[in-house]
């Protein structure tokens, strides 16, 4: 059985908590942050856990982290 390629995108954006549940970063940090309010945007530094319904798929990109 030949080894699973670790999708490149995948492994920069994701990482497993202990419990092998992916944490994912938020969207809408990058720019365009004047406009945007300080609460907005600390809450937007947190890691969250991605949802359920892409929890499988992404698994499958990043297997041997």
């Amino acid at each position: 059985m030949p080894k699973i390629k670790t999708h490149s995108g995948a492994k920069k954006r994701f990482k497993l908590s202990k419990n092998g549940k992916p944490i994912r970063g938020h969207a809408y940090k990058s720019h365009i942050l004047t406009k945007k309010s300080t609460k907005r945007k600390r809450n937007l530094r947190q890691s969250v856990v991605a949802d359920t319904t892409n929890q499988k798929q992404i698994k499958r990109l990043i297997p041997y982290k």
